[in-house]
């Protein structure tokens, strides 16, 4: 039999003062309540009851043991409304992978009214180019730009990670603006070396998708370098919106051909398959359609 559930048994019987009684509160027949403490005596090699027809009453060992059991199921009781307050209410860390140009300009900027909004949680936040393993290296939730892999886990979508193309002034006024995909060909294309970035950009206009082979003095795992070359007027570049949108918006960088659009790229937030999803991950997915929208 049960050990926790013979143990509760025999707390009930000591409590209401008959095997019946104690059966009533546990919906159990009072049959089934002594089984369960002839059990536990048995289990212990001690008796912790002496039986009449009518009455039963404590042993010595059996005091102590009632005493100790009504602790134990006491911290059990507890420790199950601590789950229960879990449940309900966001509490823990959580442990964040980004790329990384989207986590310091898109992600970054939105996680202190996550924390705000919910101050039993806090936040690890890791940002990097490469692809993490989110269950060897222990992550709750990661994002991705691009194509996703088979890898097993549940992806929730946002909306598409859109990348503009510009280049500085200085740049412009020196090499001249290209005025179709193709003029790419001849100008510095500073590549995004994680990706097909580095040595083919697709546009898309009118006349459909056009595909542009480009070549560049400077490559760069991470799009806050190549923010720099731009910006010092080295070449033209092609990253996201988020990265660039301030110096567009300031005159530092200035749109190319904005008649023709590069194809938008998937964002997931990826988490691990679990029945019961803990409050803090589900808040925060959440939180992250909210800010990133969905499709």
């Amino acid at each position: 039999m049960d050990r926790f559930t013979s143990m509760q048994a025999f707390v009930k019987a000591v409590e209401t003062g008959s095997f019946s009684a104690a059966g009533k509160v546990l919906h159990m027949s009072a049959q089934l309540v002594g089984k369960h403490v002839n059990s536990l005596e048995e289990r212990l090699g001690v008796r912790l009851l002496t039986r009449t027809t009518r009455t039963h009453s404590l042993t010595d060992f059996g005091q102590s043991f009632y005493a100790r059991a009504k602790l134990i199921l006491h911290d059990v009781e507890e420790a199950e409304n601590l789950a229960a307050v879990a449940l309900a209410s966001p509490t823990g860390r959580l442990k964040i992978n980004a790329p990384v140009s989207f986590g310091m300009h898109a992600l970054a900027p939105v996680l202190p009214e996550f924390l705000k909004a919910h101050p039993q949680v806090s936040i690890e936040l890791n940002l990097s180019n490469r692809a993490v393993d989110l269950i060897d290296e222990g992550y709750d939730v990661i994002f991705r730009v691009g194509r996703l892999a088979d890898c097993g886990l549940i992806a929730r979508t946002l909306a598409p990670y859109q990348l503009v193309l510009c280049a500085s002034p200085d740049y412009l006024q020196a090499h001249g603006a290209p005025s179709t995909p193709d003029d790419l060909r001849h100008h510095e294309c500073l590549g995004f070396s994680h990706t097909e970035l580095r040595t083919h950009w697709v546009l898309e206009g009118d006349e459909g998708r056009v595909e542009v082979p480009v070549q560049s003095r400077f490559v760069s795992d991470h799009g806050e370098p190549l923010l720099c070359a731009a910006l010092a007027g080295l070449g033209v570049m092609l990253q996201p919106v988020e990265l660039v949108s301030d110096y567009l918006e300031s005159g530092c960088l200035v749109e190319l051909l904005p008649e023709y659009r590069a194809p938008t790229r998937p964002l997931h937030a990826l988490y691990a398959p679990d029945k019961h999803m803990p409050p803090k991950l589900r808040s925060f997915l959440d939180y992250a359609v909210s800010k990133f929208g969905s499709v």
